[in-house]
């Protein structure tokens, strides 16, 4: 009789409970989709960031270490649109039970073409490019949000409606966020709304925000710059009257000292581009860095 009454207490207190409340576990390949997971996943979520805050998306790939770190996970999320070259790599060490979702991949792709409603002009060598950093948009981000609410729902539909109800309020904060941007690039200028950065990562704030986009480098911030382009973009500064260009927070290419001495426009604040920063790695935080930074440039 005791055992059996000690066995109720343990089954009351939980201690036999199996996982009435069991959590999926996934892993994030990007900072900011591993804060997105965390918001529509809620407390049944587990993430595991793989790419951690001041890393390098365009470089980044995990190893062993890493990927020992995530046994158990149901799923690893990527960004897509190519950021991620290793994906079948890691698909293969992963197994057929884990599940990698390109979010970005049902997301319309931004391609970078001169003379488009996005880009004033473009180097050469990324033209006809395909934009992977669809994060800077906030119709993205709420894309995104319902995206993994049914990747979720798919892994563990006993909390689907949890998940959507999460997304939900995370389209709600988006939509937020783009009508305060809305509000603040109001105050430029719409002839001063061109924005000149160190590489193509801001077509999709542009397209968004009515801005003209004139990247100096191409899709990775190693890419070189031809003097043939640097004189090109002088002129186009100088033609526009562009009061400020912006170096990025892992991006400095010091052919904007030149550029800033042959046009006189200053340099603005640091933009954080690929959502990586250590002290800007949720949409959020990015997008009012960055609003902050371009407005007080250009107003």
């Amino acid at each position: 009789m005791k055992s059996i009454l000690l066995y109720m207490t343990l089954a009351t207190c939980g201690v036999f409970a199996t996982a009435a409340h069991a959590e999926l576990k996934v892993a994030a390949l990007h900072p900011l989709i591993g804060d997105l997971a965390r918001q529509v996943g809620g407390k049944n979520m587990v993430v595991t960031d793989l790419l951690k805050p001041g890393g390098d998306s365009h470089h980044f790939e995990p190893t062993s270490k890493d990927l020992a770190g995530i046994k158990g996970v149901s799923m690893v999320l990527a960004s897509g649109k190519h950021l991620e070259s290793f994906l079948d790599k890691l698909g293969d060490s992963l197994g057929p039970n884990v599940k990698i979702v390109e979010v970005g991949k049902l997301i319309p792709s931004l391609k970078i073409s001169a003379g488009s409603e996005v880009f004033m002009c473009c180097p050469a060598h990324v033209a006809g490019g395909i934009d992977p950093h669809w994060w800077h948009s906030a119709d993205n981000m709420k894309r995104a949000a319902r995206i993994l609410a049914d990747e979720f729902s798919k892994a563990d539909p006993a909390n689907a409606d949890a998940y959507k109800a999460n997304a939900t309020a995370a389209e709600a904060k988006f939509a937020a966020l783009k009508s305060w941007a809305q509000q603040q690039i109001a105050t430029i200028p719409r002839d001063q709304r061109k924005l000149v950065t160190a590489h193509s990562a801001f077509g999709y704030f542009c397209k968004e925000y009515g801005f003209k986009s004139l990247p100096l480098l191409g899709l990775g911030r190693e890419d070189e710059v031809s003097a043939q382009y640097i004189v090109e973009a002088i002129k186009l500064i100088r033609d526009h009257k562009i009061r400020a260009v912006f170096p990025e927070d892992q991006a400095n290419p010091k052919v904007l000292t030149q550029i800033t001495r042959e046009t006189g426009a200053k340099i603005g604040k640091e933009l954080v581009a690929d959502g990586t920063s250590i002290h800007a790695h949720d949409f959020e935080t990015m997008l009012k860095h960055n609003v902050s930074a371009i407005v007080e440039a250009l107003k």
